[in-house]
């Protein structure tokens, strides 16, 4: 049986129905079970009966609003990985843990790899590594997953909220100055399904922290251009409208993003025998899926 906590966000959603799906046994929990509360967590593994597998896609990714509700998200996203962990380690089960390239401070100049110094910017990348920290040292058990600019059909994301603007405005401004590789949920939520499957099947997958997202090197400006022309193609945009870039002094924010989050993805495809697929090809598949 597998324990799915978040199961009611963008990447949580999209897990679900592939678990759905593949016919996996499994149990979902969203805010019903607060995990910032061990013994909540404790209570709802008594009454499940027990599991083998827990994949945590719960956390607290408000970026800005975190700077003034840092004990929120600290106890999100730092606390309620503790707990999960330990819960974890209680049960016996393996943990799948999902955080994020907010962890570095965006000065690099090549792809993080997932022994790089952590440097987090802002109160959300830096509570999201005290959750690391916290699942390493309380289980070994353990996966951890960072991601970055992930979108999806559930929530709200760069995607969907760009194909919104572009549907209601003659002109968008994207910021040139940040460089990343998007990331579709469902690809990573079938990379969540991989993991589980060779895990049960025997195969030594270490543990340890992995990076996924896809390949490629762009801006948001560049992302955003490519959306639109996608979505021409395939008639979900029936006007026209401008893209123009912008640098992030522009839209000033309460916590800098980072300027560079391009993940290395090397380790992941050696450990589960796969290529991650181009940022531009997922980004295509994922417009097809929509009406």
């Amino acid at each position: 049986m597998i324990w799915l906590i978040g199961m009611k966000g963008m990447l949580g959603t999209e897990v679900a129905r592939l678990f759905e799906t593949q016919g996996l046994a499994y149990r979902g929990t969203d805010r019903e079970v607060d995990i910032t509360r061990e013994e909540s967590l404790a209570a709802f593994a008594r009454e499940a009966g027990g599991f083998s597998w827990i994949v945590n896609c719960a956390a607290y990714t408000a970026v800005d609003k975190a700077e003034e509700d840092e004990r929120t998200c600290e106890g999100i996203n730092r606390d309620g990985a503790a707990n999960i962990a330990q819960t974890a380690a209680r049960l016996g089960a393996k943990l799948i843990h999902i955080s994020t390239d907010y962890v570095f401070n965006g000065q690099g100049s090549r792809p993080y790899r997932e022994d790089d110094e952590p440097s987090p910017l802002g109160v959300y990348g830096r509570t999201k590594q005290a959750g690391e920290t916290a699942i390493l040292e309380r289980h070994e058990a353990a996966y951890i997953i960072r991601t970055a600019w992930l979108y999806g059909a559930y929530g709200t994301n760069f995607v969907t909220t760009m194909l919104r603007l572009m549907g209601e405005r003659d002109r968008v401004q994207v910021v040139q100055d940040q460089r990343g590789s998007p990331t579709w949920a469902y690809d990573l939520a079938a990379l969540i399904l991989r993991l589980i499957g060779l895990g049960d099947a025997g195969t030594g997958v270490p543990y340890g922290i992995y990076h996924f997202s896809h390949q490629g090197d762009i801006s948001w400006f560049d992302f955003a251009q490519a959306i639109y022309q996608e979505a021409r193609d395939l008639g979900l945009l029936s006007r026209s409208c401008v893209i123009t870039p912008c640098t992030s002094a522009e839209f000033p924010a309460k916590v800098t993003r980072p300027a560079y989050s391009v993940l290395d993805k090397s380790k992941i495809q050696a450990a589960l025998g796969i290529q991650v697929p181009a940022w531009q090809g997922a980004l295509r598949a994922f417009l097809a899926t929509l009406d």
